[in-house]
């Protein structure tokens, strides 16, 4: 943001110079910038706004829509594909996806994709297949990491949303261990003796 405010007051400094010194291309140039730099810093500062929320671990969709774009999505169309590069991150806005590897449905509001933009690798870590027809916001892996190190809350957001994905999938991908039935379990003593020698009863 200190960037962008510098660069306003350097369209402005250099937009007066032009036209003092009569060099037309250097003004209309600074004339061209000003607004587009003064649209950005207004963008910005809404979205730092918008990320106030953050200590509660949520991202605020409607900062980050001049930085998104919309998609929709026809039923079996596949989102992303495990160990493919992530280049953009996804606001599921209505529609359902499923996560092939662990077998989870996910619904709108969900943010999806944010683990491979921000992994060293950038790799996906699964594949997620639309369910439905889906309709879909995409934040490009340039503008998500611009926006990440530009504003601290943004960036503990998306930390919490990361964190709470990992800790889910791995729950969810844990296996279960089935109950070992009573019999098996009284048959347990004869085993040992049969094995050993030993009378485990006694």
């Amino acid at each position: 943001m200190p960037l962008r405010i510098a660069g306003i007051a350097s369209n402005v400094l250099f937009s007066a110079f032009g036209a003092l010194a009569h060099i037309y291309p250097i003004m209309v140039l600074h004339l061209i910038l000003l607004p587009v730099n003064t649209i950005r810093l207004i963008q910005i500062q809404r979205l730092v706004r918008g990320m106030q929320n953050a200590q509660s671990g949520e991202l605020s969709i409607e900062s980050l829509l001049p930085f998104m774009s919309q998609r929709e999505y026809p039923a079996g169309h596949v989102l992303v594909r495990k160990d493919e590069r992530a280049d953009r991150m996804y606001y599921l806005v209505k529609g359902q996806v499923e996560v092939k590897e662990i077998k989870k449905v996910l619904g709108p509001g969900n943010v999806l994709g944010e683990i491979g933009v921000f992994a060293r690798d950038q790799k996906r870590m699964a594949t997620v297949q639309c369910i439905s027809d889906c309709q879909i916001l995409e934040l490009t892996e340039a503008k998500a990491k611009e926006i990440y190190y530009q504003n601290p809350a943004f960036a503990y957001a998306v930390l919490q949303v990361i964190i709470s994905r990992l800790m889910e999938d791995i729950t969810l991908s844990r296996p279960t261990v089935p109950p070992v039935p009573s019999k098996e379990l009284a048959s347990v003593p004869d085993l040992l003796t049969e094995k050993t020698g030993l009378d485990m009863a006694s």
